[in-house]
C-alpha cells in the first residue's frame, strides 16, 4: 500500500536534488516555540523529557517498553539539525520483518517543543510471493531491514520524500519544517498496524519457509515510548505519511495522540485509505472487503490491534475497519484531521483489488487499469460521503498527476494535487488541517480531462523513467 514496488520511493526522489535537510529559519513564533533566550540556552542544555512512560503505561496490551538504561541507542540530545539513527532495544518487542533489529530517525531542533511524526510509505505483504518480493508482485518495503544511513542524501527516497521531511524546499513550505522531524520507517508489511508471526510457504516448495514478522504495532509503540523518554511533550504534533504511512498514521492516531498528549494534534492521512467496508458485506457493494478479510487473518489484527485502537476510540467499529474515521473524529473534537488521495490512483487501488477479483488479475494488462479504476470510485465515493459532516475531518480528493501512477499527493512536491473547478491547490488543504478554523476543508474534483492536458513536468518525467 505504497509505491508500485518495494524500491519505488528510493526512485522516487533520486533526481529531485532541490530540497535540502539543511536548517530553515524559524517562523513566526507560534504555540510550543520557546523564547530567543531559552532557544539559546537549549544549545548549550538540550530539554530533556517532561512526560516519560509511566509504570502504568508499562503494562497491559501492547505496553510502552523503553530501553533499558545500559542500552545505547546512540542518540545524541545537543545534535540539531541532522538525522539521527536510533536503535531499539531488543527488550522493547522492536523488530523488522525479516528478524533483523529495527530502528528510527530523528532530526531534532533547539527552537519549539513541536514535533511532526512521519510514517513511510512502502507497500504491503501477506503471502510468500509479496513479502519476498518477487519479481511481478507489488511487496512491500525493506525486507532486508533498515540500513543505519537510511536518511542520509544518497537514499533520497526516505531523505527528499516529501516536503514535509525537508528543512528548506524551493517549491513548497508548511510550518513543519520548522519542527522536531521523527521518521518512522516501515519494514514489516501491515501498514504499522499487525501483529503476528506467519509463516509463508513457497508455492514451489524450491525453497525454505518464510517466517515474517508482521510486527508494526509494536514497533510504533517502541517509538512512542522512546520519545516520552526523551524529548519534551510537543505541544503540536502532526502525524502523518503517505499510503503504508497514511494507513499507519490514521490507525495509530488514537494511541499516539494519546501518550504523547500534545496540546494540539494534527493527522493528515495521503493516500492511505481505510474504506468504510461491513466485515462480511457483498463484495460487488464494498470492493475491498476480500483485502480486510486478509489482512485481519494474516496480520492478525482481530487477535489484538483492532480492540487496542478501540481502547482508545471507543466508537471505532470492529466490523467495519472504515469506521475510524468518524471514531477518531468524535473522540478528539478539537484535532484537526484530513485525508487525501486521487481518484485515479493506480497503485494502492491495485493492491486493494488486482489480487482478489480474478477478472482483474486475469485481465489483459491495457484494460486493468479501468476495472481497477472501476472500484476505486466506489470505494472512494464511499468514504468522501462518510466524511460529510465530520466538521472536524476533511477529504480532498482530485483527479490525477502524471506521477507515480497518480499515487501520494504530498510526495516530491504539494503541486498538481489541484482541484482545478474550486481553484484549490493541495497547499489550501494543508493550510486548512495545520492552520484553518471552522472546519476542514472538503473538495473533490469531477474530471481529469484537465489534469491530463497539463503540460509535460519534467522533473515527474524524469522520475517516471527511473519508476
Amino acid at each position: 500500500m505504497a509505491y508500485s514496488n518495494a524500491r519505488r520511493p528510493v526512485a522516487l526522489a533520486v533526481v529531485f536534488g532541490l530540497a535540502f535537510a539543511a536548517p530553515a529559519a524559524p517562523a513566526l513564533a507560534e504555540e510550543g516555540d520557546y523564547a530567543a533566550w531559552q532557544t539559546a540556552l537549549n544549545l548549550l542544555f538540550p530539554p530533556g523529557p517532561d512526560n516519560p512512560v509511566r509504570a502504568s503505561q508499562k503494562t497491559g496490551p501492547y505496553p510502552l517498553l523503553p530501553d533499558p538504561s545500559s542500552f545505547n541507542d546512540g542518540f545524541n540530545p545537543g545534535s540539531y539539525y541532522t538525522w539521527q539513527t536510533i536503535r531499539t532495544s531488543p527488550s522493547t518487542g522492536a523488530v523488522c520483518g525479516n528478524g533483523s533489529p529495527y530502528k528510527f530517525f530523528v532530526n531534532r531542533v533547539p527552537h519549539t517543543r513541536n514535533t511532526i511524526i512521519y510514517m513511510e510509505g512502502g507497500g504491503a505483504c501477506w503471502d510468500y510471493a509479496s513479502c519476498t518480493g518477487q519479481t511481478g508482485v507489488r511487496g512491500a518495503r525493506n525486507p532486508n531491514g533498515i540500513p543505519d544511513d537510511y536518511m542520509s542524501l544518497a537514499n533520497p527516497g526516505a531523505s527528499l520524500v516529501s516536503p514535509f521531511v525537508t528543512r528548506i524546499n524551493p517549491l513548497d513550505t508548511a510550518k513543519t519544517q520548522n519542527w522536531n522531524m521523527v521518521y518512522i520507517p516501515y519494514c514489516t508489511g501491515d501498514v504499522y498496524s499487525g501483529d503476528r508471526v506467519a509463516t509463508y510457504a513457497d508455492p514451489s516448495g524450491q525453497r525454505p519457509p518464510l517466517v515474517w514478522h508482521h510486527n508494526g504495532l509494536r514497533n510504533t509503540r517502541a517509538v512512542v515510548a522512546w520519545l516520552k523518554n526523551n524529548l519534551p511533550r510537543p505541544t503540536q504534533m502532526l502525524s502523518t505519511g503517505c499510503s503504508a504511512g497514511g494507513t499507519g498514521s490514521l490507525t495509530g492516531y488514537a494511541t499516539l495522540r494519546r501518550d504523547l498528549a500534545p496540546t494540539r494534534g494534527f493527522l493528515i492521512n495521503d493516500s492511505g485509505p481505510i474504506f468504510p467496508t461491513p466485515q462480511f458485506g457483498d463484495s460487488a457493494q464494498f470492493p475491498s472487503v476480500r483485502l480486510h478479510a486478509q489482512i485481519r487473518d494474516v496480520w492478525g489484527l482481530d487477535a489484538g490491534p483492532l480492540a487496542f485502537i478501540k481502547a482508545a476510540a471507543p466508537a471505532f467499529d470492529l466490523g467495519d475497519l472504515g469506521s475510524i474515521y468518524p471514531a477518531l473524529s468524535s473522540r478528539f473534537p478539537n484535532d484537526r484531521m484530513g485525508h487525501t488521495h486521487f481518484w485515479q490512483d493506480q497503485n494502492y487501488s491495485s493492491y486493494s483489488y488486482e489480487r482478489f477479483y480474478p477478472e482483474i488479475a486475469g485481465a489483459p494488462a491495457a484494460q486493468k487499469p479501468a476495472l481497477i479504476t472501476a472500484k476505486w470510485s466506489q470505494d472512494t465515493a464511499r468514504l468522501r460521503a462518510s466524511l460529510d459532516g465530520l466538521g472536524n475531518v476533511g477529504g480532498y480528493f482530485p483527479q490525477f498527476r502524471a506521477l507515480n501512477e497518480s499515487h501520494c499527493t504530498t510526495v516530491v512536491d504539494f503541486n498538481n494535487g489541484d482541484v482545478q473547478e474550486r481553484r484549490l491547490e493541495l497547499d489550501d488543504f494543508i493550510h486548512s488541517v495545520l492552520d484553518g478554523s471552522g472546519a476542514v476543508l472538503d473538495a473533490s474534483e469531477a474530471s481529469d480531462i484537465a489534469d491530463r492536458a497539463k503540460p509535460l513536468n519534467p522533473l515527474y518525467a524524469l522520475i517516471n523513467l527511473i519508476l
